[in-house]
């Protein structure tokens, strides 16, 4: 079952491992998105994960963030008390409605202390499909 996060002017459609949607992903991480003068900023929390293992895809009005956070911490016969860090795969689609006024083919990523983030400048130009190279640190 794909899941929709609404707001005012972006859907945000994630994807589950049970079978639903791209059936790779395992979990979805914590992002926040707001408007700026200048444009859209998009910030996903990533801890523990390099800009490498990273992907973001433009494709027309949507905007992919998938990736996989490696698990080489744990202890081989450990036993959870609690454990709420996801590991693995995951997916994050968002989706902004025609006419949203925002470029996503120029969009601009970083990455930096386990946040990554995605400045989206005001369009001035239709949008086409393309890759979204990733910066180390800012």
């Amino acid at each position: 079952m794909a899941m929709c996060k609404v707001s005012s002017s972006v859907h945000f459609v994630t994807r589950s491992a049970s079978g639903h949607g791209s059936g790779k992903a395992h979990w979805v991480p914590n992002t926040d998105m707001y408007e700026t003068e200048s444009g859209l900023v998009i910030k996903v929390e990533l801890a523990g994960m390099r800009s490498d293992n990273l992907e973001i895809t433009v494709e027309g009005s949507r905007l992919r963030i998938s990736g996989n956070r490696p698990d080489g911490c744990r202890a081989p016969k450990c036993s959870f008390l609690m454990m709420e860090i996801n590991y693995g795969p995951f997916e994050s689609v968002l989706e902004l409605p025609p006419g949203s006024g925002y470029d996503l083919s120029q969009a601009k990523a970083s990455y930096l202390n386990g946040f990554l983030r995605i400045d989206v400048p005001l369009a001035h130009s239709p949008a086409k499909s393309t890759k979204v190279p990733i910066a180390e640190g800012k």
